[in-house]
């Protein structure tokens, strides 16, 4: 499990960029992890999942964490790459 403020930072660091550079934008929302690797140089593991989605003005996206007793049963490593 990544940490909280491990994620913050990223996630403050991605939406910054993204909001400044829109070919860094375009890609994100085609390939986050790719687009991430090239621009940030952060490395995501392979098994990790990513999608980037963009909220408009009419429109609020709300993320649905995993329940924590999925998260802890998992059989990801303890240890992420950021």
């Amino acid at each position: 499990m990544v940490p909280l403020s491990t994620y913050g930072a990223l996630q403050s660091q991605v939406v910054q960029r993204a909001w400044k550079d829109s070919d860094f934008k375009q890609k994100l929302l085609s390939d986050p992890k790719a687009a991430i690797q090239e621009v940030l140089g952060v490395s995501l593991p392979g098994h990790l999942k990513l999608r980037t989605v963009e909220e408009s003005a009419n429109e609020l996206v709300f993320v649905l964490p995993a329940t924590p007793d999925t998260v802890m049963e998992s059989k990801a490593s303890p240890q992420a790459l950021w």
